[in-house]
């Protein structure tokens, strides 16, 4: 008598299947993270911020320190894009006659000269990306010079270019923004795990230090530190220690969010393991503890890079942080304070464009990396 043996079939694993279960973390979040449409949008113009402030000087039309009292508060100049029906973007040179009223020059556009736009013009000479001098700019004039006739954005009170100006205040603030970052991800880090990792005396130091930092009003603490840079500093000293101003405060909030991390590894198998090996305590944080909570970092970084970037223009809005000839976003917004040059010339809240749009664009991208952190969840 034979025995009939029946057998349950096993449903087949699909490819998709198999290859979330061997995907590493980093995959499992990118591939979440590429699901929040808006976060890779804000990505991408996360990016071009910083082309924009890599190629500054390449993408300013004249010298942004340039002044001219004749030039003063030229409004922005219009394009045309067509000459006779074919493309030839050109605009018209400007000339300026003082009005009997008020007093003022007005500038108005001269129909009878066009100055055309040409691409890779000659202008004024500067070290690309900081390694060798030229003087290539993106766009320029075919004939002149486009300090006198190409005023893209207007010019300020004292007939600085814009545009120009722009340019470099977004690689200023910019790159303020990272140099915090780095500093307050270096010293959470560090501080953070400590704390979590230790314990005892060690983790009620740096908390209550901590506290101590996040209980001080943020603008009279600006306001004092400020106070204390020397005025006869160099803009270049006066913008490093604007940096590790902003770095100081900023750490407390990683540093809490690491030490939660860490208390709860610190007990895993391969925190362990690896004290059994002999690794140093840096070892074991640096090495072992952090890459496991990587993207929770992340996330937490480019949630921080717009409140640092909203330090600087606030400190130099205020006018405690940098100041001219240094050119940011907020030494750029002090001339919107002024209600009677604004109501002359309301295209300098032109500067306050960038900073909206890069702080929008830094908060969905952390929205999506902290969603996308979890990739089990």
């Amino acid at each position: 008598m034979s025995t009939v043996i029946e057998t349950v079939p096993v449903p087949a694993t699909t490819a998709a299947e198999e290859k979330v279960a061997v995907a590493t973390q980093l995959q499992l979040t990118w591939w979440r993270f590429r699901k929040h449409k808006v976060a890779v949008a804000s990505a991408f113009v996360v990016a071009f911020f910083y082309l924009v402030a890599l190629f500054a000087d390449f993408l300013a039309v004249s010298n942004p320190h340039a002044t001219d009292a004749r030039r003063s508060y030229i409004p922005p100049q219009e394009i045309h894009w067509f000459d006779d029906g074919s493309f030839r973007p050109y605009v018209f040179a400007l000339k300026g006659k003082r009005d009997m009223r008020t007093f003022r020059i007005v500038y108005a556009p001269d129909p009878n000269d066009k100055r055309y736009l040409t691409l890779f013009a000659h202008g004024y000479p500067y070290d690309f990306l900081g390694l060798f001098p030229t003087d290539r700019h993106l766009i320029g004039l075919d004939r002149g010079d486009a300090q006198d006739a190409l005023f893209l954005l207007g010019t300020d009170q004292l007939g600085r270019d814009f545009w120009s100006r722009l340019m470099l205040a977004t690689r200023t603030s910019l790159v303020i923004g990272l140099a915090g970052v780095a500093i307050s991800l270096f010293l959470g880090v560090l501080l953070g795990g400590l704390s979590g990792l230790y314990g005892g005396w060690l983790d009620t130091a740096i908390q209550r230090l901590i506290e101590i930092l996040r209980s001080i009003p943020t603008i009279p603490l600006w306001m004092g530190l400020a106070a204390a840079l020397p005025a006869s500093w160099s803009v270049l000293q006066v913008y490093l220690a604007i940096t590790v101003i902003i770095s100081l405060i900023g750490w407390t909030e990683l540093a809490r969010v690491v030490r939660g991390r860490f208390l709860s590894l610190r007990e895993e198998d391969f925190v362990t393991a690896a004290e059994l090996a002999g690794a140093s305590r840096m070892r074991i944080i640096f090495r072992h503890m952090v890459p496991s909570f990587l993207s929770h970092i992340i996330a937490a970084v480019s949630l921080a890079l717009p409140a640092m970037i909203i330090s600087e223009t606030t400190l130099s809005f205020l006018g405690l942080g940098l100041r001219p000839p240094a050119i940011s976003w907020g030494v750029l917004l002090q001339d919107a304070q002024n209600i009677q040059a604004l109501g002359i010339a309301p295209w300098l809240l032109i500067a306050a464009v960038p900073v909206i749009v890069v702080i929008l664009a830094f908060n969905f991208l952390g929205d999506g990396l902290r969603d996308a952190a979890d990739p089990y969840g």
